[in-house]
């Protein structure tokens, strides 16, 4: 890749950040706090699908 089309994604890279920043940060600040069973009900699938692809890689 040409250095100045190098360039000219890190500007675009910048320029993309700037402009999601402010949603982001409104985003942040008003969205909802985690509890214990958010966190259990993220992990459980989590580790079914862990779970599951041992069982994949044990059966080859």
């Amino acid at each position: 890749m040409a250095v100045w089309e190098q360039i000219l994604l890190g500007l675009l890279l910048v320029v993309v950040l700037v402009w999601i920043f402010p949603g982001l940060k409104h985003t942040l600040r008003n969205s909802p706090k985690a509890t214990a069973a958010d966190w259990k009900s993220l992990l459980l699938p989590i580790g079914l699908v862990v779970l599951f692809v041992l069982l994949l890689l044990s059966l080859v």
